[in-house]
């Protein structure tokens, strides 16, 4: 083992994400474990968030079509202009936000996007504050940059989860280069409104941190309506990132886009170039039509992954004691076990694969290790509800027979 601080990158990369085990040795992500122990077990796997049902056909035909006419080299560096173009165009028509092609950039996926960000804008020392829990790419990316995370607990409130305003007010000063906002919120369902976002940006403009807004479950909202921070405050410190993937059923081709203003494009797409240079070719202009002639399908996709939250949250509250709220977007419900068991939610989570069949994911496990969030979620799996509509009946059919075991 390297002596404390010389670890390489790469290890302390891993480390920020929670993967660094007391002997030192790395262990895979949280998903894959889950997904080994609920094989293991036969179990439902609510584990990772991908979608249960295919990419629509028409998506599909369209990037065959542009595979057959030769888009199968590289891509302009800055991505497909018709996609750049359906972007802006898709932002305004559903957000309001005024968007310029040129300022929009194409990347592998909005995980490349956020990171490619944060190494460009987060200087090393500085702090990248984050709503907890939180996506756990975010710590990750800021290990790459330098960075520090600063997570920000969200509180809970009898209607569900709120940003807690005086300690982000707290949390952001003069060593923050970066507010990573993710709305609508993985993994607790969250959709900030106008009202929070002006609060929020009232709170971080005088700090001179930029925002960056992880978008990317901007189409699956089913109780509330999505607003664009960039839509409502015209800054150029506010950095806009989302993808195709969540909204389409295609969370494998990896589309992503940052929108942002032309010294931001050019620092992050600095940094794309030397990690995959280019994203998807013959992708780029199947997501641009799609987004273009297809809206009706993010609506209907929406519709379907909420119908499908109610089946799983109605068998969730027939185990007695155990409380969820109902997400209001996204693809996750948390459900709390604190006043049914003291076990924590990973050996809770391994007897509920065990014995109900069923398998999500530890919520500490989406927090800083030690922080006071993850000491509240202690008792709390996520499970997700995108899988396929067969696959949430069988675990909503698992859960009740395991409440009437009880």
């Amino acid at each position: 083992m390297s002596p404390a601080g010389t670890e390489p990158l790469w290890h302390r990369m891993a480390a920020a994400a929670g993967l660094v085990a007391p002997d030192g040795t790395v262990e895979q992500t949280v998903f894959g474990q889950m997904t080994q122990l609920a094989a293991a077990h036969g179990a439902v796997n609510l584990g990772q968030g991908a979608p249960g049902d295919p990419a629509p056909g028409f998506l599909l035909e369209s990037a065959h079509r542009a595979m057959l006419a030769g888009h199968n080299q590289y891509s302009p560096p800055q991505g497909l202009p018709a996609l750049r173009e359906a972007v802006a165009e898709q932002r305004l028509r559903d957000w309001g936000q005024r968007t310029d092609p040129a300022d929009v950039l194409v990347t592998t996926g909005a995980t490349e996007a956020l990171t490619a960000a944060l190494v460009a804008l987060a200087p090393a020392g500085s702090e990248v504050v984050v709503l907890e829990p939180y996506y756990d790419s975010y710590a990750a990316a800021a290990a790459l940059s330098g960075a520090r995370i600063r997570p920000v607990g969200l509180r809970q409130t009898p209607t569900g989860p709120a940003v807690d305003f005086e300690a982000l007010t707290a949390a952001v000063g003069p060593q923050t280069s970066v507010v990573l906002l993710n709305t609508p919120h993985n993994p607790t369902g969250l959709v900030l409104d106008e009202e929070d976002l002006r609060r929020i940006w009232e709170i971080v403009e005088p700090s001179g941190a930029r925002v960056l807004t992880d978008e990317v479950y901007e189409h699956l909202v089913f109780d509330a309506r999505h607003t664009a921070l960039a839509a409502l405050v015209d800054d150029p410190r506010i950095v806009t990132v989302s993808s195709a993937g969540k909204a389409f059923n295609a969370t494998g081709w990896k589309v992503g886009w940052l929108i942002g203003a032309p010294a931001v494009v050019q620092a992050v797409q600095s940094v794309k170039q030397f990690l995959t240079f280019v994203s998807g070719a013959p992708l780029q202009p199947a997501v641009a039509a799609a987004l273009r002639e297809h809206p009706e399908f993010l609506r209907e996709n929406a519709q379907a992954l909420a119908a499908r939250r109610d089946v799983l949250l109605d068998a969730l509250r027939e185990v007695p004691g155990v409380h969820v709220d109902s997400p209001a977007s996204g693809y996750f419900a948390l459900a709390d076990f604190a006043e049914v068991t003291d076990e924590d939610a990973a050996a809770l989570n391994a007897r509920l694969t065990r014995e109900a069949g069923v398998t999500g994911i530890p919520a500490p496990a989406l927090c800083a290790a030690g922080s006071p969030t993850a000491g509240r979620l202690r008792s709390v799996i996520r499970y997700s509800f995108c899988k396929s509509a067969a696959d949430v009946d069988l675990a909503a059919e698992r859960i009740r027979e395991f409440a009437r075991s009880l």
